[in-house]
């Protein structure tokens, strides 16, 4: 609907909360334990805050490039369908965008500590899980977006954009 200028801008902001919830993850498991905290619940905050530096960078690095192809992926097939189909458009961008974020997250996250063949099973698995998320997503994509054109009169195409992922003008 807001096209590829603002949806830099969303990205950016996601990026930048990935960031402080990676730092605040760090934080919370790096304090000394509350004296009257027991052994087992402090090992359960450890797991369920803790992480390790493969983690982020992998869903750091993966979130942006995943959500930048996915964003590019979209605006240009809205031009070349003329803002028909969005169907395949959401499918289409989903399918590339998820397989960039999952060729980018598995290797850096496990491969090394996980089989290879766990590895890549995870992978391909977790990526065709998000594909079908969005197939089964679409009638509710249509809903939202003809809402959003309607209420606030936009449906912007772009034909002049700036698609480097590095500027924020609007």
């Amino acid at each position: 609907v807001y096209g590829y200028k603002r949806s830099r801008r969303v990205i950016w902001a996601g990026f930048g909360g990935l960031i402080f919830a990676s730092f605040m993850a760090f934080v919370v498991t790096s304090l000394p334990p509350s004296p009257t905290m027991s052994p087992e619940m402090n090992e359960a905050i450890n797991m369920l805050f803790g992480q390790t530096w493969r983690i982020v960078l992998a869903s750091l690095t993966a979130f942006w490039a995943g959500e930048f192809v996915n964003s590019f992926v979209l605006a240009k097939l809205k031009i070349l369908t003329s803002g028909k189909y969005l169907w395949m458009r959401t499918i289409g961008s989903t399918f590339a965008g998820e397989a960039v974020d999952s060729i980018i997250f598995y290797p850096i996250a496990f491969l090394g500590t996980w089989p290879t063949e766990q590895v890549i099973a995870v992978m391909i698995g977790n990526y065709i899980l998000k594909v079908l998320w969005e197939v089964l997503a679409t009638p509710f994509t249509y809903i939202i977006v003809n809402a959003l054109k309607k209420a606030e009169n936009e449906d912007y195409f772009d034909r002049d954009t700036n698609f480097n992922p590095f500027t924020l003008e609007v």
